[in-house]
């Protein structure tokens, strides 16, 4: 068993050394979830919001975008540098404030922040009931919590089988939560879910294991693995020609929820 500590290098190393193919990744960049991210949040001007675990920083400029003072937080200092350029380049810079911190435990006021948002990052939290514990802290009464992330299944066995493809991939991936998982957490907590929501995304084989910096070799192992799970090749309608995969369904949870 890692611990979080354990956890928390393995994150750094694995993002610091690929930060840039965050940037250009058309998954990050665009996307329904970030779509509807966006319309959920709706964005008040001048109103103070965390976008948690921000990576290359797509997110933190939406917020910008629309009026939100940000403030983008990531584990990862070359997350963090990559995501400065993202928002200078979308004129944005002067609207976020840049800061380094662990989301289980925010480095900021209780009841502070009228929005958080956190966008396809949570299965990499050694502590996802930390995470939300701390997410409820920040918030300020009424204030609101937009959270994208990768769907896990009901199913143990396929749960089981899709941490491993994602393990074998990025070693930083933790677990994928279910839905009732996430659900029972945000009520723990007192964050109350007033949307839910899933959507489909795909994910072009050859982008998804070259972004994570994989080597051929290691690329060629995780497909003839995946290849002899038939369960999970189903389970994410997998296209396979010829012996290849070439991508396959991804899942995404979106949750709005309300402290109290």
């Amino acid at each position: 068993m890692n611990t979080d500590a354990e956890i928390r290098i393995r994150v750094q190393q694995q993002f610091g050394r690929v930060a840039r193919a965050y940037q250009t990744s058309p998954t990050f960049a665009t996307g329904i979830d970030l779509e509807l991210l966006l319309r959920l949040a709706a964005v008040r001007p001048g109103e103070r919001a965390l976008d948690v675990a921000t990576g290359a920083g797509h997110t933190a400029k939406l917020l910008a975008q629309h009026g939100a003072h940000v403030i983008a937080l990531d584990l990862t200092p070359s997350m963090l540098h990559v995501a400065r350029e993202t928002l200078r380049e979308a004129d944005s810079e002067g609207s976020c404030l840049f800061l380094a911190g662990d989301a289980t435990a925010l480095p900021l006021r209780s009841a502070s922040m009228a929005l958080v948002t956190c966008r396809i990052a949570p299965h990499h939290f050694p502590s996802p009931h930390h995470f939300l514990a701390e997410v409820a802290r920040v918030l300020q009464p009424g204030g609101r919590f937009i959270l994208v992330d990768n769907l896990g299944p009901d199913d143990p066995a396929l749960a089981h089988a899709l941490d491993e493809l994602e393990r074998q991939r990025d070693p930083s991936h933790v677990h994928s939560l279910s839905r009732r998982a996430w659900l029972d957490g945000l009520r723990t907590v007192g964050l109350v879910p007033d949307v839910v929501m899933e959507v489909q995304r795909w994910h072009n084989w050859k982008e998804w294991t070259e972004r994570s910096g994989m080597t051929s070799d290691q690329r060629a192992e995780l497909e003839a693995w995946f290849l002899s799970q038939p369960a999970l090749l189903a389970y994410l309608g997998a296209h396979v020609e010829e012996g290849s995969i070439l991508g396959f369904r991804d899942d995404k949870l979106i949750v709005r929820a309300w402290r109290r």
